[in-house]
């Protein structure tokens, strides 16, 4: 479901203007747009107080989710640094979130990484157009979110863990 080149090159004049603000809360709403037309749940949590952005749900699997997003390659690397922190609160963990799914706008693409292999770094780099990213399994790795996983050990519990079945 991805969008043609000449979407994406009119669109990223645009989004190259954006406040830093505006651009992830753009990367959130493709993250949502992205989920939902792949048969997950998603729900935006009210507020900016939480350390996670957006909730997914699959099946009775629940998954708090980080938004990143990166616009511009670094020239000398042609790689996409993709910051994992939050300002200056420090890096994410597993108890914090679940997820961190990293969009590329220029090449319309998503990484989908697990909380356990962003813990404690400051950045991640990915390089869309190689096959030999280092990071290459976490691209498009939706299914990630659809089964419990050792990235799990942080997810939330379906609201009626526990209650008797009717």
């Amino acid at each position: 479901m991805g969008f043609s080149n000449e979407t994406i090159e009119s669109e990223l004049q645009h989004v190259a203007k954006l406040h830093k603000k505006n651009l992830g809360e753009l990367a959130e709403l493709a993250f949502m747009r992205k989920a939902a037309s792949m048969g997950y749940a998603v729900a935006k949590p009210w507020g900016d107080s939480d350390r996670y952005d957006v909730i997914v749900r699959f099946e009775k699997m629940f998954w708090r989710v980080q938004v990143k997003s990166v616009i511009t390659a670094r020239v000398s690397r042609h790689s996409y640094r993709v910051k994992t922190t939050r300002g200056g609160n420090g890096t994410y963990s597993t108890e914090e979130i679940d997820f961190l799914a990293a969009y590329v706008f220029r090449n319309d693409c998503w990484y989908i990484f697990p909380a356990a292999v962003v813990q404690g770094r400051d950045s991640v780099c990915v390089r869309p157009e190689s096959k030999k990213c280092r990071l290459l399994q976490y691209r498009e790795a939706w299914d990630l979110m659809k089964a419990p996983s050792d990235a799990s050990s942080g997810a939330l519990e379906p609201a009626l863990a526990g209650a008797p079945e009717p």
